[in-house]
């Protein structure tokens, strides 16, 4: 495939190697999925996956050096144990929590689970109150309870109708599991946390938070914030997949999911993938010295100045580092198979829908029209995004854009 013009001169810039993307130097045979690539691969899909951070992999593999079980009591298992409790203090620290309020997961999606399915059999809650823009990992939990699940719309901007909330909250006869996401992880708007929190703090609901996209972006202070719990997520900050965390405060009760030994102070059974948290708190640990907010939120600023004038950016109030857009007419699932071929791995929304390119959820509710949302695309950056990313991204998509166009001539 012939590269031309501006996006030829930007990859040409970038030399040979791309570090911490899992794709340097792959070209022809070499790459996946059989694509020949002949440039560097751009990654731009951070609030699916973030790359592995370098602390991160370096505690992972000293971790797995080690042998044991870290709840044995003789020297192998005490060096496994010290592991997990530092990086419970290093997560801590980046949420705002207390030590024995960190209890390490297998993924968001079970400490989400544990929390919602947990917390509906234990405090008897006689419904469960989402948005209609939470992720799957919420909405498919809160219906496994099999107990009433109460929806509340998204206004135009992506927040959270408040109004209703507060509404649904006054008119409960029974006591609520509030299960709301912080940012959301399609189109990057920050829920109003603040009000929120004054809303069903001071009630008798329970408040679950899903702050996996929040971590190490926003600041944190779980434990003297109203959120009775709180899900988080390792590889959303340069950790590897396979480890998560659900902050609990000590009156939360929960039923366990998987019962167990008396591991993660009795609230997780099993035994702790000590390299994974070891990982995981290293990147906590590192997160904020690599990915620097101001500096994302300016290269997303490039990003967004640079769209042609008639791409649609859905979100009012969103997070530095990620942009949902769609101009009219260009399919998301055309764009992105062309993106890829020219080494620019964006997405369309949520990374955990099987794979498949399909409507939004998120933007439906938003009100959005469907042949709109279908040419969404989502571009989040991260630690390893430069300048020329960005430019690189803009000059591919217009690349798509001109060659519609002619097309577009050539038919009329």
């Amino acid at each position: 495939m012939k590269l031309g013009g501006k996006f030829q001169e930007v990859f040409e810039s970038r030399g040979a190697k791309r570090p911490g993307t899992g794709m340097e130097g792959m070209t022809g045979a070499q790459a996946p999925n059989g694509i020949p690539m002949t440039r560097p691969a751009i990654y731009l899909d951070h609030n699916a996956a973030s790359p592995l951070l370098p602390e991160a992999r370096s505690a992972l593999l000293a971790a797995l050096d080690l042998v044991g079980n870290p709840s044995s009591v003789h020297g192998h298992g005490r060096a496994l144990r010290n592991l997990i409790d530092t990086a419970r203090g290093q997560v801590a620290a980046l949420a705002g929590a207390e030590r024995k309020q960190v209890v390490f997961t297998g993924s968001a999606t079970e400490a989400i689970t544990q929390a919602i399915v947990g917390g509906a059999k234990s405090f008897a809650r006689s419904a469960i109150v989402i948005s209609a823009g939470e992720h799957a990992a919420v909405s498919k939990a809160a219906e496994a309870t099999g107990i009433p699940v109460i929806t509340i719309s998204l206004l135009p901007d992506g927040c959270i109708d408040l109004d209703q909330l507060a509404d649904v909250l006054a008119d409960a006869e029974g006591n609520l599991l509030v299960a709301l996401h912080w940012v959301n992880n399609e189109t990057g708007v920050v829920q109003p946390m603040a009000r929120i929190n004054a809303l069903v703090g001071p009630t008798r609901h329970t408040l679950f938070i899903d702050a996996v996209q929040a971590l190490g972006k926003l600041p944190l202070d779980f434990a003297a914030s109203a959120p009775d719990m709180m899900a988080i997520s390792g590889h959303k900050i340069g950790a590897p997949a396979g480890i998560g965390a659900l902050l609990v405060k000590a009156h939360a009760d929960l039923v366990r999911l998987i019962p167990g030994g008396g591991q993660e102070q009795g609230r997780r059974g099993g035994t702790e993938a000590a390299a994974l948290i070891a990982a995981f708190g290293a990147a906590a640990a590192a997160f904020a010295g690599h990915y620097e907010s101001a500096d994302v939120a300016a290269l997303t600023a490039r990003l967004e100045a640079a769209l042609p004038a008639e791409a649609v950016i859905f979100g009012g109030a969103r997070l530095g580092n990620v942009i949902s857009f769609a101009v009219p007419g260009v399919k998301s699932a055309t764009a992105m198979m062309a993106l890829d071929l020219m080494g620019l791995s964006v997405s369309s929304g949520s990374a955990c829908s099987s794979g498949k390119v399909g409507p939004s959820h998120v933007l439906a509710a938003m009100g959005v029209a469907p042949e709109l949302a279908e040419c969404a695309l989502r571009v989040s950056l991260g630690w390893t995004s430069t300048a020329a990313d960005v430019d690189a991204f803009v000059a591919g998509y217009q690349s798509i854009l001109e060659r519609q166009r002619a097309r577009q001539g050539q038919a009329a």
